[in-house]
């Protein structure tokens, strides 16, 4: 059997097609298709349903494709164990961020370049998507770390989380808006949202996940009326008084420039909490290896509620 079979598969099972595959791997798609019909036929199964308009996994590939994966970790930990004693990190990172999460205020482009610099010969893939989504692809293998909101205290099982962010979420309204009525009002129970037109995160996200389930305790069901990935967007469509924004706590420049108001949401208080997620149980690459302890010490100190003075985020899944 060639390793080379296995990374094809393994590339055509996560592209879900054979023509992103082959441009991943830098290959012509006849070639893809052609050798893992090899691996098929030595095999004795087909690993890939290709009925549909994008390929799937047939049960017995669902059953091969962590073996496939566990191999290939193997073949490159073989190099790397190598390459170690001349001090040559190489390798491969998958990094997961939050939608929204370049607006951070801890700079993850900075730290991509520095390791960047630091590693060249690692080679760094990003991808942006919700928390959900990514938390299940840390499970599969398909992601070695990620960047995601969180709704419980306890992780997902084989997941490990540090938390970088921990702020009230509040509900953003236009300066007109009735729920700013009574002097002095800086908070508003979630009950008082019942009737009201929200704005929020889409499902998937860990804001959102908080506010789900807030309301289910509460007894009703939010009536969201917008939803998007951005919090800034969200900020903006309450400014002109489409509704009320549930969004992680605003610092005071956005909340002054596009004309809001921001009450926190209490009974029950809300959190808004941001994770560094990464997989446990298994033996991960040096490369994941040394980028994980990077962003652990980079991420050390929580970016905490911002009615404590200490930094904050205009973001938060």
């Amino acid at each position: 059997m060639d390793i080379r079979h296995l990374r094809y598969f393994v590339t055509v099972a996560e592209e879900a097609s054979f023509t992103r595959a082959a441009a991943r791997l830098h290959l012509a798609q006849p070639g893809v298709s052609a050798q893992i019909r090899q691996l098929e036929r030595e095999l004795g199964q087909p690993l890939l349903d290709r009925s549909g308009r994008s390929v799937t996994l047939t049960e017995v590939g669902e059953a091969v494709l962590p073996y496939a994966r566990a191999a290939l970790t193997a073949v490159e930990a073989v190099g790397q164990a190598v390459e170690e004693f001349t001090g040559l990190l190489r390798g491969r990172v998958a990094i997961g961020i939050v939608s929204g999460g370049g607006a951070y205020e801890f700079d993850m482009a900075a730290v991509l370049a520095g390791f960047h610099d630091e590693h060249p010969q690692v080679e760094i893939a990003l991808t942006e998507d919700t928390s959900e989504r990514m938390l299940a692809a840390l499970t599969r293998g398909e992601l070695d770390i990620a960047v995601v909101g969180v709704a419980d205290e306890e992780p997902p099982p084989g997941i490990s989380l540090q938390v970088v962010i921990d702020e009230p979420l509040v509900a953003a309204v236009a300066r007109d808006d009735p729920a700013r009525t009574g002097t002095g009002r800086t908070g508003i129970p979630l009950a008082e949202l019942r009737d009201r037109p929200l704005i929020s995160l889409p499902r998937g996200t860990g804001v959102r996940a908080v506010l789900d389930r807030a309301c289910e305790q509460a007894g009703f069901r939010p009536r969201i009326a917008f939803e998007a990935a951005a919090p800034l967007f969200l900020a903006r469509l309450a400014a002109r008084g489409l509704g009320v924004a549930v969004v992680p706590a605003l610092s005071a420049d956005v909340v002054s420039a596009y004309g809001l108001r921001t009450l926190e949401i209490t009974q029950p208080p809300l959190r808004g909490r941001v994770a560094l997620a990464w997989r446990t149980g298994c033996q991960a690459g040096p490369a994941t290896t040394v980028f994980l302890d990077l962003l652990r010490t980079t991420l050390a100190a929580p970016v905490l509620n911002r009615r404590t003075g200490s930094p904050g985020s205009p973001s938060g899944d």
